[in-house]
This record gives structure tokens, C-alpha cells and sequence, in this order.
């Protein structure tokens, strides 16, 4: 199924814009993951699987394995926001680490190496040691979503994951800026509706309607 708009990524973390990967931006709910489309589509946008190897899970993939993908992705992202609502909002504990053995198992699948690459710099080259992937069957699509969900977990401080003040929505972000003042998902979304909410109930006021 073709997205009407492009995902949101808009979190400041790529596991908490996985987690805002379903929503609801006016009035009708979006599911970006929808199916192995959606789930494709949405790791482009996010830059997390390189071009070939999109490519190659489509022509690899048997009918309904890249769909079937899509519901497990989905699974994933449903047990993972339970997991940060529990915790955001405060430091996480030592006794927490349990409650991400599912993650943890599906880390250990993963096939990464090392690689000696040459890379331009100014007029000469220089050797740099990059991190790879093998991409040896669709479940591994899974693996970089998997390590942006590690990654927000070791690198953000939870008290600073925060969801949306916008009435209806259920973004989630983590708040980077000076003094952790952010409300809002987006100004442009939820804050500008904020602002503008604010200003009718200020020209009620004034007119004596409230």
C-alpha cells in the first residue's frame, strides 16, 4: 500500500521514530508499516538498509514473506512502546535490563563484520574501517530497527523521552533541548495547534463567551 505522506522523523532518536511510525497527523490513523511495502519504504526513508539490499529482499522474498515481515515489525514496535511508556520519564534502573530480553535475542542475530574500505579525502584517500552487514534473509531488515531501539536505550536518558502534550496525539520524542522545555512532537504540528487553540479560548475571553 502506497503512504499518502512521508514518516515522521521527528523524534531526535530513530527508535522512537520507529515507535511514530503509526499515527494519526489529522484525523485518520497511519500506519506506515502497513505491509512489506510500507516496512521497505519506511527503512528507505529512515536510511537504515542500504538501496541493494531493499532490492535484493524484494527479489529474493517468497509471496507474503516480506508482508509477514511487516506484522513482525509491527509486533515489535507494540512491545517496544509498552517498554518506553513504562520507563520514560525517569532514569532507567539495573532491574529493567530483563524486561529487554526480547530485544537482546533478537541482537544476537545479528551478522556484522568488519571491513578495511578506502575513502576520498581532499585530493588523496584514506583507509577507514566500516561496520557491515550481511543481508542473508529478510529477517535481518529487522537487525538496524533492532539497534536504534539499543541505542535509545544505552544513549538517551529516559527522563528526558517524552510524549506529545497534543491532546490526540501519541508521538513520543526525546527532549535535547536547553533545559528540557519541549511539549510537543512539532511545532508545526501539535504546538501550532496548541497556539492556536490558545488564541480562541483568549478571543472568548475578551468577549465574554467563557
Amino acid at each position: 500500500m502506497t503512504q499518502p505522506m512521508p514518516a515522521f522523523f521527528l523524534a531526535d532518536s530513530l527508535g522512537l521514530d520507529f515507535l511514530n511510525s503509526v499515527a494519526t497527523p489529522v484525523d485518520t490513523p497511519i500506519d506506515w508499516l502497513e505491509d512489506g511495502e510500507g516496512l521497505l519504504a519506511w527503512l528507505q526513508q529512515a536510511q537504515l538498509v542500504p538501496e541493494a539490499a531493499l532490492r535484493l529482499a524484494r527479489e529474493r522474498a517468497i509471496p507474503g514473506e516480506i508482508d509477514r515481515l511487516a506484522g513482525q515489525a509491527r509486533a515489535l514496535r507494540e512491545w517496544f512502546r509498552g517498554f518506553v511508556r513504562e520507563h520514560k520519564g525517569r532514569p532507567l534502573q539495573a532491574t529493567d535490563l530483563m524486561a529487554l530480553d526480547p530485544l537482546n535475542e533478537l541482537l544476537k542475530r545479528d551478522e556484522r563484520f568488519a571491513e578495511v574500505v578506502a575513502e576520498p579525502s581532499g585530493e588523496s584517500t584514506v583507509f577507514a574501517l566500516a561496520q557491515k552487514r550481511r543481508w542473508n534473509s529478510s529477517d535481518a531488515l529487522l537487525l538496524p530497527i533492532a539497534e536504534a531501539m539499543a541505542r535509545l536505550v544505552c544513549e538517551e536518558d529516559f527522563a528526558h523521552v517524552k510524549a506529545c502534550e497534543g491532546p490526540a496525539c501519541t508521538l513520543l520524542f526525546a527532549d535535547h533541548t536547553r533545559g528540557h522545555a519541549r511539549r510537543w512532537c512539532s511545532m508545526a504540528l501539535c504546538g501550532n495547534r496548541a497556539k492556536q487553540a490558545a488564541h480562541r479560548l483568549r478571543q472568548k475571553a475578551s468577549s465574554g463567551q467563557v
